[in-house]
């Protein structure tokens, strides 16, 4: 029997694990087309701050866990596969069979429509290479213009702020991190980053990167114009599937998979950011680009890929983040459903906590400012626990969560 798990990041590494303990007797094939160990992007900010080399990326310290565990990691890039002979087709030629196949290549970013991005002193922070090349540029001083304000790009925003580099960020919808915050909260964050001294543009587009003598001139739709010495653009991702093509694997915006984390096609499973899986809150299917599904899409499709019977109760829209200071978090269906909800502001404090209710439940929650009962909030909204009367407690104050929560759980 043998296991071939495409993709190295946190999914697919940790497939790889979870397969080496449930079939000790199979082989296990790990594909990664990267030239660097399995590594988490995750971690790429904390190499740009210098708070840990290169290797703390790796997901794996031990540099001989794949060889001792009996996991064969190979270097390649997948160009196609056939599903009917169970094969894969490898660049420059080379080809792998398996007898199940998980696929967990990730993400890749999204090339905006603007021109000069091919031009030096631009780039995606995506890879360490990306990583390597922005250190070069990002010192101290250094003119930086970073676009996209979306929850990866806050994330290189604060690596980019703890450099030292006079940053300006550049999102084109009315406010910051417009998937993960309302716009009451969104704008809370960038008048935080403007107070810490960082230039927030929104509502305003690049139109194009031309050169100047010694940086790029960043051009934007409202007629002004800035120097830089690194442009960063970070607006986005998108599944990596199209080497799926003629595969007969489902593609939508990721690769259709039911709640065993298969593909519908005989062998062939599929984890992470590349997975549209069953979601917590909708019930619907849903691409959740985040680390802990990865995590659980890897370990349960590893499971089942051995002989399992495991199923994944569905991922749950979860994003806590750090904005140079400012802890920001969002769970569940925090736009709401057309219920009732609760909210209180405190715009000098920035602290705001909104509440979204079906019924007597917690379906949804923004929190800004507040890094205590987060948990709780989680809690409240996956457990579903009947709130009853404290849906009228809870509206008249938010704060009174952890009450709620214990007077729902006895």
């Amino acid at each position: 029997m043998t296991h071939v798990i495409v993709g190295a990041g946190p999914a697919g590494v940790i497939a790889a694990d979870t397969l080496r303990k449930v079939d000790p007797d199979a082989d296990v094939v790990l594909v990664g087309g990267e030239p660097e160990p399995p590594y988490s992007r995750m971690a790429i900010p904390y190499y740009l701050t210098g708070k840990i080399e290169e290797t703390g990326t790796y997901l794996r310290a031990d540099g001989g866990h794949y060889d001792s565990a009996g996991i064969n990691y190979l270097q390649a890039s997948v160009e196609g596969v056939d599903a009917k002979a169970k094969n894969l087709k490898l660049a420059g030629g080379g080809s792998q069979a398996y007898d199940s196949l998980l696929i967990a290549t990730g993400a890749s970013p999204i090339r905006p429509p603007i021109e000069g991005l091919d031009q030096p002193g631009v780039h995606h922070c995506w890879t360490l290479e990306d990583a390597r090349n922005i250190i070069k540029l990002a010192g101290d001083g250094s003119d930086v213009v970073l676009i996209g304000a979306g929850f990866i790009a806050c994330i290189i925003l604060e690596a980019l702020a703890e450099r030292g580099v006079n940053l300006t960020v550049v999102e084109t919808l009315d406010r910051m991190v417009p998937r993960m915050m309302n716009p009451t909260a969104g704008n809370m964050v960038k008048r935080w980053c403007e107070g810490k001294g960082i230039a927030v543009k929104t509502s305003t587009k690049v139109t194009a990167l031309g050169a100047d003598s010694g940086g790029i001139e960043v051009q934007f739709d409202k007629g002004d114009a800035q120097k830089a010495d690194l442009v960063v653009v970070a607006t986005g991702v998108a599944s990596n599937t199209g080497f799926l093509d003629g595969s007969g694997v489902k593609v939508e915006d990721g690769i259709i998979v039911d709640d065993r984390l298969a593909t519908g096609v005989d062998g062939i499973y599929a984890a992470g950011d590349c997975a549209k899986g069953p979601e917590f809150g909708t019930g619907g299917w849903q691409v959740h680009a985040i680390q802990p599904t990865a995590a659980d899409h890897g370990r349960i499709a590893a499971m089942n890929m051995a002989g399992g019977d495991v199923r994944f109760g569905g991922s749950l829209n979860m994003n806590v983040l750090d904005t140079v200071g400012l802890v920001s978090a969002s769970f569940g269906n925090w736009e709401g459903v057309g219920g009732d909800h609760a909210e209180a502001i405190d715009e000098d404090g920035f602290r705001y906590m909104r509440l979204e209710f079906d019924g007597e439940h917690l379906v949804g929650a923004l929190s800004l400012g507040r890094t205590e009962n987060i948990g709780v909030l989680r809690g409240l909204i996956q457990t579903r626990v009947p709130l009853g009367g404290w849906v009228e407690k809870l509206k008249a104050d938010p704060h009174r969560l952890v009450e709620a929560y214990v007077a729902g759980t006895q």
